[in-house]
């Protein structure tokens, strides 16, 4: 059974969801922060896969560049500006406070991991009222290598004096499970609306639809 379990932060602790009105203000349709948040991804694939390392806030900015461009959308200044303070004001998603509580009030090892910079994690987990349940917050940005790399999920590991496979990621992402496994991880997968695991490569050592039900998982395993 893992020692520690590493959560990501975006989408499966915080409800990127939330930032809808604020695309719909720029781009006048609901729903195309999905669109962002998946250029953001393929950039950050990018910058793993070729070495060239950004963070993940400059991708942001990059990727909001890219769908203005695409969509032929002119952006003001003052609305490009309010998309970092939105990112660090999402809220958790409405089982996450209770499930993470149980996890911690069992006496297991919470921390988060991120390809959010250090700085903006801290923020946004302090802003969901999150942040007290972790041990420690890493972000992928130290190694400047960011997830699904494996330099991002060692460093657990390496910081909390385990072995890979003592750690578990909690992601609601099919390419973080994937990048974790690889590293030698355990994972759980959450498999909020519209995410779905690989259907190819190994299986998630646990998955449920929600963390609530991830964490009853894990309690269940540790006899609690």
């Amino acid at each position: 059974m893992a020692e520690v379990y590493a959560f990501d932060v975006n989408e499966t602790l915080l409800d990127v969801a939330a930032l809808d009105p604020l695309f719909i203000q720029l781009f006048g349709q609901s729903g195309v922060w999905r669109e962002w948040f998946a250029q953001m991804l393929q950039l950050a694939f990018v910058t793993t896969i070729t070495g060239d390392y950004t963070d993940f806030g400059r991708l942001g900015d990059a990727a909001l560049d890219m769908i203005a461009a695409r969509r032929g959308a002119a952006l003001r200044p003052e609305n490009l500006a309010s998309l970092p303070g939105e990112m660090q004001r999402l809220p958790a998603h409405p089982e996450v406070p209770l499930a993470l509580t149980r996890l911690r009030d069992a006496g297991l090892r919470l921390v988060a991991l991120t390809n959010s910079t250090q700085e903006v994690a801290e923020a946004q987990l302090r802003n969901a009222g999150l942040r007290d349940m972790f041990e420690h917050v890493f972000s992928a940005d130290t190694v400047l290598r960011l997830k699904p790399a494996p330099e991002s999920y060692h460093l657990v590991a390496s910081e909390m004096s385990v072995t890979p496979g003592e750690v578990t990621l909690i992601a609601a992402h099919a390419w973080d499970i994937a990048g974790a496994a690889s590293a030698g991880l355990q994972t759980a997968f959450v498999s909020r609306p519209g995410m779905i695991a690989y259907p190819i490569g190994p299986a998630p050592t646990i998955a449920g639809r929600d963390l609530a039900e991830i964490a009853q998982r894990i309690l269940s395993a540790h006899g609690a």
